[in-house]
């Protein structure tokens, strides 16, 4: 390759990264364009993939409504360790992104989520969510099935179930934690739903919350029954806030 077209690729990468907004917004970003995928697209692991803004679905769709998929129906498969930026994730596909290891996400957005918008299955560390958004989730966006931490900061969610779910209901059950910096929640039932009884811990701080509780609190089950809910708000141990408003931001 001629090293001047490798200068010329070298500062279009530095140029796309230097875009990558993970600050909170709260409008929703048009997109470059589209782009459909026939099968989930891999992303290996410690690897980044940029994907320029475009609008990234399935097609045909895999969005089912809230029956449960699998790998086979995300956009993205990301690999121990991959990060995913700039990304728009369509509303023609069930799963979203599935982090079959620890993973971030960088400045992505989903504009109409079906059964999950992102599902972290690591199973121990911490796996970042930085920037971008979701909005129209009739249950949740972000489902933690696996164990470690899910830390999300600068996230804009708009008219979703929660933002953030431990699963209630896995096979295999472990303590789970979230941690949730400077968000703007506009109409959900809860920013995060924990199972006490597993030792979850999540905490929501220097966030805006419209017509929205910081959590819900549950007891979970590893026989596949639907979970209990039997507390709301602020708990202790399993849910703490600082510096959340719910009036005036």
């Amino acid at each position: 390759m001629p090293f001047k077209t490798i200068i010329l690729l070298a500062s279009a990468a530095l140029a796309s990264a230097a875009t990558t907004n993970t600050n909170l917004q709260t409008t929703f970003p048009t997109s470059s364009g589209t782009t459909n995928l026939a099968a989930a697209k891999t992303v290996a692991a410690s690897a980044t993939f940029d994907g320029g803004m475009y609008q990234w679905d399935r097609s045909p769709s895999t969005c089912n409504d809230q029956a449960e998929g699998g790998d086979a129906d995300a956009v993205f498969i990301l690999l121990d360790g991959a990060t995913l930026s700039n990304v728009v994730i369509g509303p023609n596909n069930g799963e979203g992104v599935h982090c079959l290891g620890k993973c971030t996400l960088n400045n992505v957005w989903w504009t109409d989520v079906c059964e999950d918008a992102a599902t972290f299955k690591q199973t121990s560390g911490t796996s970042y969510v930085n920037g971008g958004g979701a909005r129209n989730a009739d249950d949740k966006v972000l489902q933690h099935n696996g164990g470690g931490t899910v830390a999300v900061k600068n996230f804009f969610a708009s008219n979703v179930g929660k933002v953030y779910r431990s699963c209630g209901n896995c096979g295999t059950q472990v303590a789970r934690h979230s941690t949730f910096t400077n968000l703007r929640v506009e109409g959900a039932k809860a920013v995060a739903g924990v199972n006490s009884n597993y030792g979850d811990s999540t905490s929501v701080s220097d966030s805006c919350l419209i017509q929205a509780k910081a959590c819900w609190v549950y007891e979970g089950n590893s026989v596949g029954n639907e979970p209990t809910k039997i507390a709301s708000g602020p708990t202790g141990t399993a849910c703490t806030t600082a510096a959340v408003k719910t009036t005036g931001c």
